[in-house]
């Protein structure tokens, strides 16, 4: 969504929080570049599946234009405990395969400064550090990529969307609503994930599934949206924190 005419400036990274992948940045020395900011988190599934797009724009724009290109920063909220600890979220990083910095906000103090209302959440600021584009959730990839491209005055194919349910002109189902805890029973989405914390086994429908981190992973996945029945249980050593749907395509 393109932000109001109305200056509206990028808030500083506040000093005491820790990075990954880079010693420290400061906001005030990226003008001159545009800069995305992401808000997410490793336990949340969106976050997870806006995380490919992320990635592809840092390695495609991060060149591009003047004083280096795009910069992309992602910003660390967590909404579930595993997410505070700096360990369980460098090792996320890592496995994940994140290569730009990750300022991490254990206690959602640089989320209080946006005002910012849910994962994931993105910002772009121009190279005068002030907001051009965002948007809260999933989607609107193209739009963010265009608005990348304008700032940097390039030009060039946006990526194609990952899945079905990322095109523009998708029809989307309404999927069940995130359940706490573990949860077995009917449910209607193109996919099923829980977060978890711990290590061990779980078994989904009867099938045995390795966790060896904690975050959110997928249990079921499913080529659209379907109606189904979800049999999920605990094994030693792992709990479940919340069960997730998302979307498919009609």
């Amino acid at each position: 969504m393109r932000a109001p005419p109305d200056r509206i400036p990028a808030p500083a990274f506040l000093t005491h929080l820790r990075w990954v992948n880079v010693k420290s940045l400061r906001m005030e020395r990226q003008l001159g570049r545009p800069v995305l900011i992401e808000f997410w988190d490793f336990c949340r599934p969106n976050s997870l599946r806006t995380l490919p797009y992320l990635k592809a724009w840092h390695e495609r724009y991060g060149e591009d234009g003047g004083a280096g290109g795009l910069q992309v920063i992602g910003i660390h909220s967590p909404g579930f405990p595993p997410g505070r600890g700096r360990a369980s979220v460098t090792a996320a990083v890592a496995r994940l395969g994140i290569e730009y910095p990750v300022l991490l906000d254990p206690d959602l103090e640089m989320w209080q400064e946006y005002e910012n209302q849910g994962w994931p959440a993105r910002y772009l600021f121009d190279g005068r550090g002030s907001l051009f584009d965002y948007h809260y959730g999933e989607g609107a990839y193209t739009e963010t990529e265009l608005a990348i491209q304008e700032l940097l005055q390039v030009r060039r194919e946006p990526l194609a969307p990952l899945r079905a349910e990322d095109a523009p002109d998708a029809q989307v189902a309404p999927q069940t609503e995130d359940q706490p805890g573990a949860y077995s029973g009917p449910y209607e989405a193109g996919a099923v994930w829980a977060v978890l914390d711990g290590a061990g086994a779980i078994k989904v429908n009867g099938a045995e599934l390795a966790v060896t981190a904690p975050g959110a992973h997928l249990l079921v996945e499913h080529g659209r949206h379907t109606e189904g029945v979800l049999d999920l249980e605990m094994g030693e050593g792992v709990e479940c924190l919340a069960t997730c749907f998302t979307p498919g395509v009609v």
